[in-house]
């Protein structure tokens, strides 16, 4: 878990069993908004993760980094290491540019069977698979700027080779040609091949290979379809089953601007897959995360059989103000990672979006809270309360300056209010409430707060809002205004 030099002690006084406890913490902080229990980079930019894949017990995050300024820059891939999804070590920069261009966003494929021929039998290749990016060619007018290469490594990530035939997939014409996702498919025929999802302009493109090196276009997909107010950025495309056991494809498409709140957000897609077509269920616009502050997430590969989950994470900011928030030496975090499940409400199917299992290993110390209002017992907190039989209800955190976080449901809306939570002034649309359309029952709900973060899931993740917050001191108090009942609050470890 990444300290820095964050460092806080908080002392805890308790009455009896089950009573109020009386809480105090005193923080001492360099970097107020670092968070406690995400990833963030040691410093630097970060944007988009890249190249999620897990090896050997080791779940490995690439992530969009310039490490020179804190402002988006050359782009390289940064990378992490975790064994438990929650406490990340930061390793040396995976990818640098080159004459190519920057590294954009991509993704990275266990090479079981050599089929790249970059490696050996014995020593099977870690590929990554990555948009380059010839700023040059951008700023000169041409239209094919943008082009996918691959890397490998034969020592599990740890270092990684450019191919020296890159180039593999040169660009015919588009102006926005990237972030391509590679899974491994079986045909029909009982043949594998390499299948990439990849975002040309506001549609999906979708290829196959048998090496990694050489690419065929399959088909396309999104022409008048789903969201279209910006540019389609990171896809994603998963094989799931339905509840009742039926196999489909989700499709996760980002997109900028355009998102339900302004700015970024990632939609998706739901139906079958064959042939390189992706056909949807119906042409409905659904959104991954209400909230400003989830943007091009996507999923672990490789992971073992028996884990039996889609594992996702995502860049939790928006490209609105992403390059002004208040931060020092450093920028952006990411998401928690949670579960995509698919879930059917009311007859119709729809993604969900859980907190991951391992998170529940954060929880320090349980409090069971009997009154409307209470102390907080930190920094890093998760809520957890049911909702009563009218389906409304209102929580609002607060702390001693008069800063205030609401987030409630009325009304068939769930929001999140950070209008006077505390700095804003940076972007126009950051100081803002963001509402979700929730027509059906909430049940429980769920709420992480971090030093500059809350996220929301309601209904273990059939609503979800994540949202970035600046309080000018750290929130230390509590108050239910009414409709939540069975309030149970965890300190989390820092």
């Amino acid at each position: 878990m990444q300290k820095y030099a964050l460092i806080f002690s908080i002392l805890l006084f308790i009455s009896g069993c089950m009573k109020e406890k009386e809480i105090k913490f005193q923080t001492t902080q360099t970097e107020i908004y670092r968070p406690l229990y995400h990833f963030s980079p040691k410093n630097g930019w970060m944007n988009d993760p890249n190249g999620l894949i897990y090896i050997e017990g080791e779940y490995h995050l690439f992530f969009q980094h310039y490490p020179d300024s804190t402002v988006w820059g050359p782009m390289h891939w940064g990378h992490a290491t975790s064994k438990d999804l929650i406490h990340w070590e930061e390793q040396p920069i995976a990818l640098y540019p080159d004459s190519l261009g920057y590294i954009f966003s991509g993704s990275a494929v266990y090479d079981s069977s050599n089929s790249s021929g970059l490696g050996t039998s014995e020593t099977p290749p870690i590929v990554a698979i990555f948009t380059y990016h010839d700023m040059e060619g951008e700023r000169s007018g041409a239209s094919d700027y943008q082009k996918q290469g691959i890397a490998y490594s034969l020592d599990k990530g740890k270092t990684w080779e450019k191919y020296e035939g890159n180039p593999v997939l040169p660009n015919q014409g588009v102006r926005d040609f990237r972030d391509p996702k590679v899974r491994k498919m079986t045909q029909a025929d009982g043949t594998e091949s390499w299948v990439m999802t990849l975002a040309a302009k506001d549609q999906v493109q979708f290829y196959r290979s048998l090496d990694l090196k050489n690419w065929s276009l399959l088909g396309e997909f999104g022409k008048g379809v789903g969201a279209h107010g910006g540019v389609w950025e990171c896809p994603d495309l998963l094989s799931m089953k339905a509840p009742d056991g039926t196999d489909k494809w989700v499709l996760l498409v980002s997109i900028n601007p355009g998102g339900p709140q302004k700015g970024s957000a990632t939609q998706y897609f739901i139906g079958d897959f064959q042939d390189g077509q992706f056909v949807p269920d119906d042409t409905m616009i659904r959104w991954l995360d209400y909230g400003p502050d989830n943007y091009a997430g996507v999923t672990w590969s490789n992971l073992p059989e028996e884990q039996n989950r889609t594992l996702f994470i995502g860049w939790m900011s928006n490209w609105l103000y992403a390059q002004v928030v208040p931060t020092s030496s450093w920028r952006s975090s990411l998401t928690l990672p949670r579960i995509l499940e698919l879930v059917d409400i009311n007859g119709t199917l729809l993604l969900k979006s859980k907190p991951a299992s391992e998170l529940i290993n954060l929880r320090k110390e349980t409090y069971s809270i009997s009154k409307n209002e209470s102390e907080l017992p930190g920094i890093a907190t998760e809520i957890q309360a049911s909702v009563n039989s009218e389906d409304q209800f209102n929580i609002t955190f607060y702390n001693e300056l008069g800063e205030e976080l609401a987030i409630n449901k009325e009304n068939g809306l769930v929001t999140i209010d950070r209008s006077k939570a505390g700095k804003g002034s940076f972007h126009e649309d950051f100081n803002a409430m963001h509402s979700a359309p929730m027509s059906w029952k909430a049940e429980e709900i769920r709420i992480f707060l971090d030093a500059s973060s809350v996220e929301l899931f309601v209904n273990e993740g059939e609503l979800v809002l994540t949202s970035l917050v600046f309080p000018s001191s750290p929130w230390s108090r509590m108050k239910i205004n009414f409709g939540l009942n069975d309030l149970v609050v965890y300190s989390l470890q820092d």
